[in-house]
């Protein structure tokens, strides 16, 4: 399993992992959380796919797009504040260069590679490890993002706990909570799965800071 991450500039050159991971979102989203989300016959889709984002993606081997994540950062539109502003204690996020949100993310997990043990699925942990050294390497420390009750926990089994910003509220049939999340290295080397490849592979420098 490897990370992949696609910045506006490398849409065209990754259009079938795109394409894949909407399907994978809309999977997850509508099929497997029955979140009220807009799917249409091409996968699930929001306004915030039109604000240039980077997406983290883990594929298999043969090219399977297994998860994936949306990165923007947090001085433009985000999601917290312009659809859950309820979430966050002061209404705001306070947006700044070094805070960078995190949305979208999700994980087949249904794929029989990485499941086993009893710990966290391979993918799971592949895709934190990604967002951690993607983040690192933009000129980011801290990643804030909008989850529930339940990806809370999966947080803390990995050993990244979540920082909570506000206190959780009933949002469609999910108990939401918002919060933030380091990404240095400590965190990078507890969440990081064995044989991990870099998300840095292959990305030249002129592209590093290319979603901010």
């Amino acid at each position: 399993m490897r990370i992949l991450a696609v910045p506006p500039d490398h849409y065209a050159d990754h259009a079938d992992e795109l394409a894949q991971m909407h399907r994978l979102r809309a999977n997850v989203f509508r099929g497997r959380l029955e979140w009220d989300v807009s799917v249409t016959e091409s996968g699930e889709f929001d306004e915030y796919d039109r604000f240039n984002p980077t997406y983290i993606l883990a594929l298999t081997g043969e090219g399977r797009v297994v998860g994936c994540a949306r990165l923007l950062p947090s001085q433009g539109p985000t999601m917290l504040e312009r659809t859950f502003p309820q979430l966050l204690r002061s209404g705001s996020l306070g947006a700044s260069q070094s805070v960078v949100e995190s949305s979208r993310f999700c994980v087949d997990t249904s794929l029989a590679e990485g499941r086993g043990g009893g710990q966290l699925h391979l993918a799971t942990l592949t895709m934190f490890a990604g967002i951690i050294e993607w983040s690192m390497a933009n000129g980011y420390n801290e990643i804030v993002t909008a989850t529930d009750l339940r990806f809370e926990r999966i947080l803390n089994r990995a050993d990244w706990p979540l920082k909570r910003l506000g206190e959780p509220k009933e949002i469609g049939n999910t108990i939401a909570i918002a919060g933030s999340l380091p990404a240095d290295a400590e965190s990078f080397n507890r969440v990081r799965p064995a044989g991990y490849t870099s998300v840095l592979a292959g990305v030249s420098a002129s592209n590093v800071r290319s979603a901010a």
